[in-house]
């Protein structure tokens, strides 16, 4: 079942998920042209600010747009650097953390593929408001199962691909954060691969999404990370200047 994504439907996601942050931005904005209106501003001031509040309610957008409206994230193309074999591929898992909207396409594209898809989404500790409303909105994969970050309740070496697709920063505790990916490693074959896609806490995504990027993790949290979690292959490559894949291997 091959899912249509609707044109700009990145940038919809981001206005409708993150829409508290907007109207708190809009209601701040118009304090300060009601504020200009009825004190002396200095032109100079004024301007500046406006064009702040403007950049960063606009730019995160245009970005969004750029990165998965347009750049072809969700065709897969990109697999074909990671010269990862279809009819090798067997046994996939795809992990999200409440929002999926890979999963229909990995099938696609790994068409003899047996695909299982877990959720680790926990209401109790994953409390970020934009994954709240995207899980209510998300088309679940069928047989979706439930899981904790401390099990993946699959036997151990047996998994060839495992999917993790701008989800694990959804976990914000370091020690979970390790855990989860030593369950990763634990079920991934010797030959298998671990493909991780994440924004990154660095001066482009400063330059997209402002304080908003200290929502991501750096590169260097994510190394040491993954090498905690027993990965000991882990290259880095760049999709878009605002995304990396990581693409790790026991």
């Amino acid at each position: 079942m091959e899912i249509k994504r609707k044109k700009f439907q990145g940038v919809l996601n981001i206005l409708s998920f993150n829409r508290h942050f907007y109207i708190i931005g809009l209601a701040i904005l118009a304090l300060v042209i009601i504020s200009k209106v009825m004190f002396q501003w200095p032109e100079s001031l004024f301007l500046i600010i406006v064009i702040l509040f403007l950049y960063n309610l606009v730019m995160p957008l245009i970005i969004s747009a750029y990165v998965y409206d347009f750049s072809d994230y969700y065709k897969l193309n990109w697999l074909k650097d990671f010269s990862i074999a279809k009819l090798d591929t067997k046994q996939i898992i795809n992990i999200n953390a409440g929002f999926d909207e890979t999963s229909f396409t990995i099938k696609d594209y790994f068409y003899n593929a047996d695909l299982k898809v877990f959720d680790f989404y926990n209401v109790k500790q994953h409390t970020e408001p934009a994954i709240v409303r995207a899980r209510k909105v998300s088309l679940g994969y069928p047989n979706t199962k439930q899981i904790d970050t401390s099990h993946i309740p699959l036997n151990d070496k047996s998994t060839d691909l495992i999917f993790l697709l701008s989800a694990v920063h959804e976990i914000r505790s370091h020690k979970e954060k390790i855990l989860f990916l030593s369950e990763c490693h634990r079920v991934c074959k010797p030959d298998g691969r671990l493909i991780i896609v994440e924004h990154l806490r660095d001066f482009p995504n400063f330059l997209a999404f402002s304080i908003g990027f200290t929502h991501f993790f750096s590169q260097k949290i994510w190394k040491n990370t993954l090498k905690s979690a027993g990965f000991t292959k882990i290259t880095e490559t760049k999709f878009t200047p605002f995304m990396s894949i990581f693409n790790c291997q026991p």
